[in-house]
């Protein structure tokens, strides 16, 4: 956590802690229609009786703030944060209902620039955190209602099932929806260069063009820094993004690591970039961090001394009571005058 703090910090990114609880109405209205009464645990007030939530996401209340007491502040805003969020039910694949949950907020932007910036900064966080072997698996969530608003013979039942069957990519189901067109989008995926030249040769009516050339852009900002993919028509856990989607994963990782892209923020309506890494899966692949020496100290020793050792990074045990084992306390080194020694 506090790895991916400093280079958010670094960045430009003020972190922000909003409240673990909120009034259910406040928190429901930056979230989609039926998100809150779906996800979060709601009890009474017993002071005010108005119903109370547990957060399941942290990005909503980041709108709140950015729409509320930071909506004079200087746009583009940058903003960052870490907390806990809980879940009434997971997924069987992912069972945990606690997350710590942490990320970077570009509020103001819908541009490419601010979008390479997110996937860059996401990267650089992960790295810091310790985790190799990064990918990143660009989609497009609003792919299908781009293309179908270039056609007025699609009725909204019609695109909703071409929706339906992109998502399970079933090929046969596809056609029998009338959505023979589309067939080549369950192709254009995989390795990066390969997948957006095949979503090009299919954008022969340049409907996806502005899109096409805006991840082009990003994968250039990226460079080697990570593997990238692309699935244009991933929507899973993408519903409520706009024009970009992206996924990180990680060598040592079960699952992602962390999602983002760009959306609309509830009520304001207000353009926004960003995104989320959950800590405890991400520690699953970091690597251990070099241990920091631990000190003992005997009883009248230095603080002079001591306080040296701590300002070097050093830990310190003080001792406190006869016939205490500094190697048990798990202490490597004593403290002898000024000078350390190996137990």
């Amino acid at each position: 956590m506090r790895a991916c703090l400093d280079v958010l910090d670094a960045h430009g990114y003020d972190r922000v802690r909003p409240p673990l609880l909120e009034f259910e109405r406040t928190l429901a209205s930056r979230m989609p229609a039926g998100v809150a009464t779906q996800r979060c645990f709601r009890f009474v007030d017993p002071v005010s009786l108005r119903t109370l939530a547990l957060r399941s996401d942290i990005t909503p209340q980041i709108g709140r703030i950015a729409a509320t007491s930071m909506a004079t502040a200087p746009r583009p805003l940058r903003l960052a944060y870490c907390g806990d969020t809980a879940v009434i039910k997971a997924s069987q694949l992912d069972p945990a209902r606690e997350r710590l949950q942490l990320g970077g907020e570009l509020i103001g932007a819908d541009t490419v620039a601010a979008a390479s910036e997110i996937v860059t900064t996401a990267i650089e966080t992960c790295q810091a955190a310790g985790l190799s072997g990064i990918s990143v698996d660009f989609t497009l969530p609003d792919l299908v209602d781009t293309l179908a608003a270039q056609d007025a013979a699609l009725d909204a039942e019609t695109v909703e099932a071409i929706r339906r069957e992109l998502d399970t990519k079933d090929a046969g189901g596809l056609k029998a929806v009338g959505g023979a067109d589309y067939l080549p989008l369950l192709y254009a995926t995989g390795p990066f260069a390969e997948a957006l030249d095949a979503l090009r040769d299919f954008d022969k009516a340049g409907a996806l063009a502005s899109r096409i050339e805006g991840l082009a852009a990003i994968a250039g900002r990226i460079g080697d820094s990570a593997r990238i993919t692309l699935d244009p028509t991933e929507r899973h856990g993408f519903e409520y993004q706009s024009w970009l989607g992206f996924t990180l994963y990680a060598e040592g990782v079960r699952g992602a690591v962390g999602r983002g892209g760009t959306y609309r923020i509830g009520g304001s309506d207000e353009a926004a970039t960003g995104f989320t890494l959950y800590l405890d899966r991400l520690a699953e692949g970091a690597a251990e961090p070099d241990a920091a020496r631990k000190v003992y100290l005997a009883l009248g020793h230095d603080p002079a001394a001591a306080a040296k050792l701590r300002s070097e990074g050093a830990r310190t045990i003080a001792q406190i009571g006869e016939n205490e084992d500094p190697a048990a306390l798990g202490c490597t080194h004593v403290l002898r005058g000024t000078e350390t020694a190996p137990l």
